[in-house]
């Protein structure tokens, strides 16, 4: 397995996983290429070869023998199949702004991974799964233009769909929703209260029968907002962890239990840190978790194998690659904004034939959406599948070509051949001409799934227009165009990255979930229509005002006269 992107490049694996944010760095990074099998040259010892990464990498044309290693060359090979099977997990998830880049982009992946056979193009082969979709045909067609064909085809039995099968409760474990709605009580309070009664009773539970009751032991909160989550991450550690570590909670019925281990599963910790938590989630408790000395006990004998997890807190991280088997209690914070999220998330519990899972949604009163999913909750969950939202997906909108039509144009035009595709190469050639055998490519796409003529219209002018700020640039007296800019001082690139500046023609985005600028907010003072500043109160004023500072008190009358007055309008 190879986990470095410049080895990847040289050694062309037969399979490579990624994500959708690797189309990004098409435009940025020459190598690329060699995934759609665009390669020439190859080194015996090291994998093929590139520009680039020759330079980086300093090699040259032959190596001498070197211990254990043959004297190795560089030879000609010929060009590779590019990819004929992707398969996109989660299609749910390429919605949004982040599915409509990733449409753009389709436009220069799917005519690099095209190539001829007789005559006629030969497209490589898509397979999309998702459990939680809408409109599934309309959005593969904006995204992949692809007629959308299920498979297998539905059967005659409703009950088997070969990818679900239908049984009875009494046959498989499955999974019970519980809805908890507190009118007049805080939601925080209603949330410890949950997790104090359903990890005391799952203790209870484990005292009596053991290792059975383990996927209750380890309970999942789940929340929609991480200042949610952190504001119960504090209850937690406080409130929680006080309320089951008191011998009084035993006059409950619930059983007497500390939190050793609290984790988190959000994008506030270090992305190194999620394999770890994952294999601690896969842990059972031990059976002498119920023996109150049992810490000490470890201590003694100097055990130092790792702990299981009392509590995961965890936002929509948790709904897409986290598959514990052993999880089957989660409290969800709240009713998510979305269906599918939801399913998404609570089908992380009840996944194993050991136990059932259990879900219990703390809903908040004072939300209305809340309130009317406690009010319907049993039909809801009955057919939720019927609930889930539509997506979205619009890669050829005006404002996602402002933000893609150069990324997607910079790759078709650096990955075609091996004249434009080193980082110096824009230096060399001429712009209009790399640039139009892929008007018609860009315009017809976009014609197809917008079924509008003028959207072409658009495109192609849009393309001509960056093609002359190219060859602008290109002009400027005493600079090398490159790509990308180098730190050698003479170097200056014609791509820009989204953080150096305002976003200009030729700006490419380095990630598809980041394709907005941070926008810094400057507050100043009002100024009303007649020419009077607003002046905020002064915070450091003392509130205590003495006789002279005092407000004279106002007569009826005046008060009535100045509720009629109307006020001055400040602008927004």
């Amino acid at each position: 397995m190879i986990t470095v992107d410049t080895e990847i490049y040289r050694l062309v694996p037969a399979m490579v996983i990624a994500t959708a944010d690797k189309f990004a760095q098409v435009p940025w990074r020459g190598p690329t290429r060699a995934l759609f099998g665009r390669v020439t040259r190859r080194c015996e010892r090291h994998g093929y070869r590139h520009p680039d990464l020759d330079i980086e990498m300093k090699e040259s044309n032959s190596h001498p023998r070197r211990g254990a290693a043959i004297a190795a060359k560089t030879v000609d090979v010929l060009p590779l199949r590019p990819p004929d099977l992707i398969i996109q997990d989660e299609l749910h998830l390429i919605a949004g702004p982040l599915g409509s880049l990733m449409g753009l982009y389709e436009t220069a992946i799917d005519h690099l991974c095209t190539w001829e056979l007789d005559g006629r193009p030969v497209r490589p082969k898509v397979v999309a799964s998702t459990a939680t979709v809408r409109r599934a045909e309309e959005q593969a067609f904006q995204v992949f233009w692809r007629r959308l064909e299920v498979f297998p085809p539905p059967g005659l039995d409703a009950g088997d769909s070969f990818f679900a099968l239908q049984r009875e409760p009494s046959q498989a474990a499955g999974r019970r929703y519980l809805g908890v709605c507190a009118p007049g009580r805080r939601i925080k309070v209603v949330e410890i209260r949950l997790y104090v009664a359903l990890m005391g009773a799952a203790q209870k539970l484990f005292e009596t029968y053991g290792v059975a009751v383990d996927p209750w032991m380890t309970l999942v909160g789940y929340f929609s907002a991480l200042r949610e989550l952190a504001g119960m991450s504090r209850l937690v550690r406080d409130d929680v962890s006080t309320r089951l570590s008191t011998k009084a909670i035993r006059n409950r019925g619930l059983g007497w239990r500390f939190i050793r281990d609290y984790r988190e599963l959000t994008s506030r910790i270090d992305s190194s840190e999620i394999p770890e938590i994952l294999d601690r989630l896969s842990i059972t408790f031990p059976k002498d978790h119920a023996d109150p000395d049992r810490e000490k006990k470890r201590k003694e004998r100097g055990d130092q194998s790792k702990r299981p997890i009392d509590v995961l807190l965890a936002t929509n991280m948790i709904s897409v690659g986290v598959d514990v088997p052993r999880l089957g209690l989660m409290v969800v914070g709240g009713q998510p904004k979305s269906t599918a999220e939801y399913i998404q998330a609570t089908s992380r519990v009840g996944r194993s034939a050991d136990g059932p899972g259990l879900v219990v949604t703390a809903l908040n009163w004072a939300r209305p959406r809340d309130l009317s999913h406690f009010e319907t909750f049993e039909h809801f969950h009955a057919t939720f599948y019927r609930h889930v939202d539509a997506l979205s997906v619009t890669p050829f909108a005006p404002r996602s070509l402002d933000r893609g039509l150069s990324a997607v144009l910079a790759s078709l035009v650096r990955q075609q051949d091996d004249a434009a595709n080193a980082n110096a190469a824009p230096q060399m050639l001429d712009p209009q001409d790399a640039v139009e055998p892929f008007i018609d490519l860009i315009r017809t796409r976009a014609e197809d799934l917008t079924s509008d003529a003028g959207v072409g219209v658009v495109i192609t002018q849009d393309i001509k227009i960056r093609a002359d700020a190219w060859l602008h640039q290109k002009g400027q007296a005493g600079e090398v165009l490159g790509y990308r800019q180098k730190q050698d001082g003479k170097t200056v690139g014609l791509l820009h990255q989204p953080s150096e500046g305002p976003w200009g023609l030729w700006t490419c985005p380095t990630s598809l979930r980041e394709v907005e600028p941070g926008v810094n907010l400057l507050l100043t003072d009002f100024v009303a229509n007649d020419g009077v500043p607003f002046e905020f109160p002064d915070s450091k004023q003392d509130d205590a005002a003495t006789e002279d500072d005092a407000v004279p008190a106002l007569s009826e009358d005046e008060v009535t006269a100045a509720r009629a007055t109307p006020a001055p309008v400040r602008p927004s």
